[in-house]
Formats: structure tokens, sequence, C-alpha cells
């Protein structure tokens, strides 16, 4: 593999947060292997992640060694836009914290209403900026990359990017929100919990119109955050955030996607949680890998980050589990399975499919389904449990039972301890992209999504209760619909909306909803 490194100097804008730019430190490197990807090489001052409450996952700490950001906004906005907090108060987006409680939106019967979420993660780089004038008056700097909400959906600021076609704002377009001169929405007592939803409906006003999008041709200070929403409120006007690789859970995506890929990679990380968990506060709680970005991506093969953090996990008896689709996992199965003989270790690989030729069209640069079976397989045989997740599952496109009882069968054949299906999920960033490839690949199922996703990011919960009645006999077949709790104790998640994968089912729902027209 040939790498070309060059250095990050204070006014490279391709700098990323949390770059150390001090020379022999850091450094950015690119490869013909991974076209249009650049690594960023830092060092890392932190490593252990504490997860939010409000994110209401079986597990408390995570550890990421890498941080990509593909298919979102990258480095949106002007440090001194000002951010709805949950109180009513507003906040530059400079100064938000990781924990702080802001307003965010959710789709509710058809409608969006503003709901409370939390800061999930915070950063700052440099980035060309563009103005955004409206009518009343309101101007917010941005990159061009940025995305506002608008009666015609989400749209970048500027047509600018590598995708041939971008949706972008153009004069005229009305963004979604109550403007800098409207009245936020009440929250009420509850203000301060997470998930707390208001009264009022997200809308739009003449106020909102866009007046003119200005390139000002130089670089300027740019901030972005991840909430549990998946925005946020930007001077009254509701703003898209930046995902850690926003579809890497559930959708590797990458090809022909319209970003910048940039990935960090922490260089140090094993060291710095060594210090970590060698620290009399810690208590040895479970950790979680792979819950943002894959630990197991191809550039781990290169850079070798995971041996040195299992040694530090298990070497102080604290428990952990690996979530990835990656087969580079099969390198370390012995020193997994050595840590499993002093700390309890849980394995999970996600697989959506059996069919190679939609695999190729919907996960380009993934390991193919038999060689994830073939990983279930080197896992099981290194005397390590392995948990499955059936995600995601495409509505119309791999959700008919025989599609489903085949998948479930090859990965319990696989050996398999237990399986979570999930629906897939389409956040903002992965809709855009995903519903351009339906529409190219299979238009007949266009409209069907529409129906089944509306504006949110979940399918309708009545095809989610019914992908569930239809799983939980072929999970109980097979035998893969082990307790939720022994899930949890190694972190496997469970379906988005709290669905157990091998729950009791619900009341039947009626099937004609779902097949075929939905």
């Amino acid at each position: 593999m040939r790498w070309e490194s060059r250095g990050v100097s204070t006014s490279d804008g391709q700098a990323l947060p949390g770059l150390q730019r001090m020379a022999g430190l850091v450094r950015s490197v690119q490869t013909p292997q991974f076209e249009g990807i650049t690594f960023h090489e830092v060092m890392c001052r932190s490593a252990l992640n504490r997860v939010p409450a409000a994110a209401r996952v079986p597990f408390r700490w995570t550890i990421n060694p890498y941080r990509g950001c593909s298919h979102a906004c990258t480095y949106c906005l002007a440090g001194d836009t000002p951010v709805l907090m949950s109180d009513g108060r507003q906040r530059p987006l400079a100064r938000l914290r990781v924990g702080d409680r802001i307003i965010g939106t959710r789709a509710a019967g058809g409608r969006r209403r503003y709901v409370v979420t939390v800061v999930l993660d915070h950063w700052e780089t440099r980035k060309p900026a563009v103005r955004l004038s409206l009518a009343d008056g309101t101007t917010l700097t941005a990159s061009g990359d940025h995305r506002f909400l608008t009666t015609r959906g989400w749209q970048h600021v500027t047509a600018s990017g590598r995708a041939l076609r971008r949706a972008h704002l153009v004069d005229g377009d009305q963004l979604m929100g109550f403007g800098a001169a409207g009245a936020p929405p009440e929250v009420g007592d509850d203000g301060l919990r997470a998930g707390a939803q208001t009264r009022v409906s997200v809308d739009t006003s003449p106020g909102l119109r866009v007046r003119s999008v200005q390139e000002l041709g130089t670089l300027m200070p740019m901030y972005d955050i991840t909430t549990g929403t998946g925005d946020f409120v930007a001077d009254g006007v509701v703003s898209h955030n930046c995902f850690a690789r926003g579809t890497h859970t559930y959708l590797d995506l990458d090809s022909g996607d319209d970003f910048d890929r940039q990935v960090v990679v922490k260089t140090n990380i094993a060291e710095v949680v060594r210090n970590e968990v060698a620290k009399s506060s810690w208590t040895r709680e479970h950790v979680a890998m792979g819950t943002n970005t894959d630990p197991y991506q191809r550039a781990e093969g290169r850079y070798r980050l995971m041996p040195g953090i299992i040694d530090a996990l298990a070497g102080s008896g604290t428990p952990f589990s690996v979530l990835t689709k990656g087969t580079l996992l099969r390198r370390d199965l012995p020193k997994l399975a050595a840590a499993a003989g002093s700390v309890e270790v849980g394995v999970g690989v996600s697989l959506a499919m059996l069919d190679d030729g939609l695999h190729r069209s919907v996960e380009p640069g993934t390991p193919t389904p038999r060689a994830r079976l073939d990983m279930i397989r080197a896992i099981r045989d290194a005397g390590l449990p392995c948990n499955v997740l059936v995600a995601p599952v495409l509505p119309g496109l791999t959700d008919s039972v025989e599609q489903l009882d085949s998948l479930i069968g090859a990965v319990a054949e696989a050996g398999a301890g237990d399986v979570t299906v999930i629906p897939l999920h389409l956040r903002a960033g992965a809709r855009e992209w995903y519903l351009r490839w339906l529409e190219a690949q299979y238009p007949d199922l266009v409209a069907r999504y529409h129906r089944l996703y509306g504006t949110g990011a979940y399918a309708h919960r009545r095809y989610r209760t019914w992908l569930q009645q239809r799983t939980a006999p072929l999970l109980r077949r097979h035998g893969v619909d082990r307790p939720a709790e022994r899930r949890h104790a190694t972190g496997t998640p469970d379906a988005p909306d709290g669905t157990e994968a091998g729950a009791r089912a619900s009341p039947p729902v009626q099937q004609a909803l779902f097949e075929p027209p939905a």
C-alpha cells in the first residue's frame, strides 16, 4: 500500500477537529487504495467516551479508534450562530458542550414537532464560508456542505460537491423554523428531560424565504454538533447536524457520495486507554466499540489500533464488546479469545442480506455476505459467542419471509448466539443518498418508502411491529431469540424503537399495509 504523507498547517482547510497542529504529531495521508479519502493521524487526549443517559443504550462507555464524517455536513456553521437551548435561551454554537440539552425536531403524526435533545459531540475547523440571507434580515454563515430544512426537504447550502446532482438552496426557498424574530417553542416544566416533546409543530413563515446565497471567498472557523435527533435550531432555523460516519452502523454507502471523506485516526489511542483504565476512579464498566464507527474498517489493516486497545481493557479487568462488519476482526481472534479468559467479551457482526448483487449495489466496499458468515464461524471456532445484527432490513427488498428465513437460518447455522433485527434507518445525509439510489435502481418502491418514512428517520411504527411479528417465529425456529437481558450484557443494542428482537409478538398488524404497496 502506497501512502502519501503531507503536513497539516494551521491554515489547512482540511484540518479536522482535535488535530494537534504541532510538527511531528499530526499528518494527513492519502492512498490510491482509498480513493477520495484522507486519513488524519492525530494524538488524542482521551479515549473513553461517556454515553449520555438520554441515548437509552445498554452501555455507558464507548471507544472509537477512528472518527469518520461521511454522508453528512462537515463543520457547518459560524461559531457565533445562536442555538436554541431546552430552557428557551440561546447559546453560541462555539460554546456548546457535550451533554447540553437543546431543541431539535422529530416527526410525529405526519408533522414535525420540536423536542428536547442532547448534544452528543462537538467539533471545530476552518472551511470556506458562505453567507445565507433571509427575507427577515437574518444572515447565517455556513459551509457549502451544510443542510437546512426547507419546505421541499433538506437542502445543501450550495450546489458544489462531488455528486453530479445535489439538492441545494436557491432564491425563494422557504426554510423551516420560527425565524430570528419569531417566538421559540415552550417546552414546559419537563424541559430538561431529553425526548420531551413540545406542542408546537415546525412551520415556516414569509420571513424565512431565501433572498441570496453568497460565497465569501474566505476560510472561517466552523463548528458543528451531533445531536440525538439529528438536527438543531440555529438562529430560528432547523439545521441538520453532522454525524461521525452517519451511516456506518446501518449502511456503508461510500461510493458515489457527494461529500469530502475524512477519517481521523487516533494513533496513540491504545496508550491513552491504558492510562485511563489504570486510574483508581475507573470502575471497570462495560465498554462498547463499533457503536459509532467500525473499529475494523479497512484502515485498521494498516494502523493496527485494536490489539493495543484489547490488551489495555483486558489487562485492567474491563469487560468490552465489539460490533463490526469488517472481516479484519479475524486477525485479532486469538487476542480476543485470550481476553475472554479474564473479562467478559462480546462480539457482534452486522449482516443485512445474502444477495451478492444487492450487496454490491447498496454496500459497496464492505466484506461480502459469505465472508461475514465465515467470520461468524471463525468467531465461534475461537470459543467466543457471536451476536448478529440483521441490519438494515430494506423494505420491499430484503423483508420477505423467504429472504429473512434464509438469512436468519444462515447466521444461525454459522453459529450466531442470538439475532437482533433492525429496519432501515434514514437519518439526514443517508436519506438523500439512499432515496436517489432507490429511484435509480427500484423506482417502483419510491412511493412506498415515502409512505413508510414520511419525513422521519424511522419506518412507521406499524411497519416495525409488522417486521417484528414476521421475524419473531423465524428467530424462535432457528434458536436465536435469546432474552434481551443477556444481549445487554455484551452491549448488543435493541431495535431503534426499543423493540426486542425475540420479544413476544404484538397483536397482528394488517398485512396488506406492507405487502406489496405498503
